[in-house]
């Protein structure tokens, strides 16, 4: 049986979706890489800052509200202050706080690190991922390996794809790591 890994690697984080107040609608944000932190006496609030697609309006995402500034380590403070890449990226692809905040979670750009697979030998495929994601394994798997719906349905109809973890692949999301196995 080969072994093969696939990286999902993310050009950016997913969007957040939701009611634009300019543009009278639902829309895409976009995180914009920065942060905003407001002191007020002895607490401070901190917001991830998104605009709007379609007309460039902030919506500040929070991500502390009245802390007390000695709460936090000096460097994670510092990494406020200085928009540390980093640390944008992790707040902005946490999805639970995206939800927390109000909004929907769009689907991230992402390119899949990895080889391919021989079909005609067994293969056990790890799909890994820095963060948790909104995106479908199957979506995901019938994009790579270049299947139609019903090709799949019928991979996994018959086992020849299945999860080790005993998850429903039409509908499952990807994790920080999926274990397939596939063979015909």
């Amino acid at each position: 049986m080969q072994i093969v890994k696939w990286d999902i690697q993310y050009l950016s984080p997913p969007p957040a979706i939701k009611y634009c107040k300019k543009c009278g609608k639902k829309t895409e944000h976009v995180c914009s890489g920065l942060f905003r932190v407001n002191a007020q006496r002895k607490y401070l609030d901190i917001w991830l800052i998104y605009k709007c697609s379609v007309c460039d309006s902030t919506w500040n995402m929070t991500i502390y509200s009245r802390i007390n500034p000695q709460s936090i380590a000096s460097e994670i403070l510092e990494g406020f202050h200085s928009n540390n890449g980093e640390l944008v990226k992790k707040y902005a692809m946490d999805t639970e706080l995206i939800h927390k905040n109000g909004a929907e979670v769009g689907l991230p750009k992402y390119k899949i690190l990895g080889s391919a697979i021989d079909f005609t030998i067994p293969t056990e495929l790890h799909i890994k991922s820095p963060y948790p994601s909104r995106l479908k394994v199957s979506a995901l798997l019938r994009e790579t390996l270049n299947l139609s719906q019903k090709a799949f349905e019928q991979m996994i109809t018959n086992e020849s794809i299945r999860s080790t973890m005993g998850l429903d692949l039409k509908k499952c999301r990807v994790q920080t790591e999926v274990v397939l196995i596939i063979d015909n």
